[in-house]
């Protein structure tokens, strides 16, 4: 019998800028749904990719001295190589400058065209580059009322799409469909959105040309969103493989961030409409990840990245936090303090802590052999383990079912802190001692056993790494990915069902515990070296949470000429400085650098007194985006080599008079 189909798609994210840690939630929860949905026998597709088309693309390319073909080369790499390094294996990856998404995009327009729903004609008004989006009603100042950013006039010829003829048909739509677009919250926007009145929608630029060109009339390109909305139908055949298309199409679901939710929720089924083409059935949009409140964003300078997460704490911990952390469709905050205290409490003190003492205990007492269940020994406590274990199993399901992953894991948390109490209560090191209690024994371990072994499995979707290491060491040889959700809860609903005694691997741990202080450091100087690794070369590898190694520089990668161009490197100051609270490693220093006195935060506090920095003439690179280390905000970064084993830094100095403000060269 055919598996039922799913298909999800992420976002086809733009490559403006490189891969973030927005990027990478939604993409961990398409991976999750995938990973979920196939324990549930689903035949999945998920499908992501990158937008490369578009003014603002064709600006960065520019500003960074290659073509936009280079650009978009370069940072589409870059998603592809941060999805391998996380492990989200997607089935599909579309590129929008590929020759199959260009016939796709064709069709989906001629189609549209026959049916009298494309006409020509010019457009003069307000555009936003930065979302790519015509702005009708623009705020005081010609800003943008979704980014705030100065929008620009433009005055051009265009093909325009009668989205003013869909009003009608998409307020049915979302009254037939109340689920269409997800959470309500969301869908209320949508709908007061549509109610304002729709105007038609321009297409088509002929001001720049990175872009796909009209077939009929090559001075046009395609409107970006036209062209970025068509890979979701790309990515399963479209205009090439009707097989496909016809076994996969429409979308199960659409995630989207909520930014975007109206080229989703409004253009995107108005462009299928027109077409003829099915509509998806579902649009979801989640909230923003804030950091310290705000939206994380590459202009304040306040841009978290996964990959010091993933390679500190693990690719499991990284996807814990993201979905544990956050509601689904609401926005939330980061906090490294929130990572790291939920992954000592909540991983390795948790679901690590329960495994390691329940398969140590088993290898302990009865040589690795599980017990089959001793029916004979059961009580009312253990009823009552039973009970919650069938609980949990239908809470999970139905949690992620409807995509709300944080109680979902509260739930197979609970799970975990009960059987936590239940071993406390009964205390199998005690019941050992004694050979009459063997029998409490063989049920105390038995119930921890089994209920590990549920946690595992319904914990897999979000932990798949750490699940699979834990499924091994209870003795199980086939792959934890192959094991049916329906049939734990029926298994849960029938009763624990007896099992055979077996013997178990090595118990190891799959998430030990770190000191905050130090991965905090750790994180925070992988941070600094991605958002800014021109710098971080330039200046010898020292960051300003912590020196470098020493030799780092030995290794590091090659850059030309025109990147090392793009650092400002000045003569500063010291004027004062004073040891970061909390912080072994940081300073606080103010520093004149000739035109005004900057605050900066360094990780020299391990070879500097305060005192003796006040007037060190010291090297500044001057044109680093603002952060903070540790709540104090650093407008800069001072340079330092590291010597002996210890890489304690030493400040690049000077020996002969020079003023403050003078650029290095």
């Amino acid at each position: 019998m055919a598996k039922p189909k799913f298909y999800l798609t992420t976002p086809i994210y733009y490559v403006n800028a490189r891969p973030h840690l927005g990027h990478t939630y939604t993409s961990v929860v398409a991976d999750t749904i995938a990973r979920y949905k196939r324990m549930c026998g689903y035949d999945v597709v998920c499908l992501t990719g990158t937008d490369e088309h578009g003014q603002k693309v064709e600006r960065a390319a520019k500003e960074a001295g290659v073509t936009p073909q280079e650009f978009a080369d370069r940072i589409s790499a870059e998603y592809r190589a941060l999805w391998r390094e996380l492990d989200l294996p997607f089935d599909r990856f579309v590129r929008t400058t590929e020759p199959r998404h260009e016939r796709a995009v064709q069709m989906l327009f001629r189609k549209a065209q026959d049916q009298g729903y494309v006409y020509k004609g010019g457009y003069e008004g307000q555009y936003c580059v930065f979302d790519e989006m015509y702005v009708d009603e623009p705020l005081p100042g010609n800003l943008c009322p979704e980014c705030k950013r100065p929008t620009e006039r433009v005055r051009e010829e265009n093909y325009f799409f009668k989205l003013s003829a869909f009003q009608e048909r998409l307020l049915e739509l979302y009254e037939k469909q109340p689920d269409f677009v997800q959470p309500e919250s969301r869908r209320n926007e949508v709908l007061a959105f549509v109610r304002g009145g729709l105007r038609d929608l321009s297409i088509s630029r002929t001001s720049f040309k990175w872009g796909i060109p009209f077939a009929a009339d090559e001075k046009h390109i395609f409107y970006v969103w036209y062209d970025a909305l068509t890979s979701y139908m790309t990515g399963v055949g479209y205009a090439d493989d009707e097989v496909e298309f016809e076994k996969y199409w429409p979308a199960d679901v659409h995630l989207v961030g909520k930014e975007i939710l109206r080229f989703h929720a409004v253009y995107w089924p108005a462009f299928l409409m027109a077409a003829g083409e099915t509509l998806p059935k579902k649009i979801f949009a989640h909230g923003w990840w804030l950091f310290a409140e705000e939206k994380m964003s590459k202009s304040r300078g306040n841009m978290q990245y996964p990959q010091p997460i993933a390679r500190v704490l693990g690719v499991d911990a990284l996807r814990y936090f993201l979905l544990r952390e956050m509601v689904f469709g609401q926005d939330g905050n980061f906090s490294r303090e929130s990572l790291l205290t939920r992954y000592n409490s909540d991983l390795a003190n948790g679901l690590g802590n329960l495994a390691s003492r329940t398969l140590t205990m088993i290898e302990q007492y009865f040589g690795g052999r599980v017990p089959a269940r001793p029916a004979r020994e059961e009580n009312g406590r253990d009823a009552e383990v039973e009970k919650l274990k069938h609980e949990v199993c239908e809470e999970a399901l139905r949690y992620y079912e409807t995509y709300d992953f944080s109680r979902a894991l509260e739930a197979i948390w609970r799970l975990i802190g009960e059987i936590d109490k239940y071993l406390v209560e009964f205390q199998p090191w005690v019941l050992v001692k004694e050979k009459a209690k063997w029998g409490r024994l063989e049920m105390v371990l038995y119930q921890a056993y089994d209920a590990l072994r549920i946690v595992s499995v319904l914990a897999h979707p979000v932990l798949p790494h750490a699940t699979q290491k834990i499924w091994e060491q209870l003795g199980n040889s086939t792959p934890i990915s192959e094991q049916s959700m329906k049939a734990l809860v029926e298994q849960k609903a029938n009763g624990a069902g007896e099992r055979q005694a077996f013997q178990i691997g090595k118990a190891e741990a799959v998430f030990p515990r770190v000191d905050k202080k130090e991965a905090f450091e750790r994180i925070e100087a992988m941070e600094e070296e991605i958002r800014n690794p021109a710098a971080a070369s330039a200046a010898a590898g020292a960051t300003a949470g912590a020196a470098a190694p020493s030799g780092a520089v030995a290794g590091a990668a090659k850059i030309g000429i025109e990147d090392f161009a793009k650092v400002e490197m000045r003569v500063g100051v010291v004027k004062s400085a004073e040891r970061v609270p909390g912080a072994d490693k940081l300073l606080k220093l103010l520093v004149d650098i000739g035109e005004e006195v900057r605050q900066v935060v360094a990780g020299i506090a391990v070879a500097y007194t305060p005192e003796s920095l006040i007037g060190k003439k010291v090297v500044v690179v001057a044109n680093l985006a603002p952060r903070k280390l540790r709540g104090v905000e650093s407008n800069g970064m001072i340079v330092a080599a590291s010597t002996g084993p210890d890489g304690k830094p030493v400040l690049c100095t000077f020996t002969e008079d020079v003023p403050a403000g003078a650029r290095l060269k």
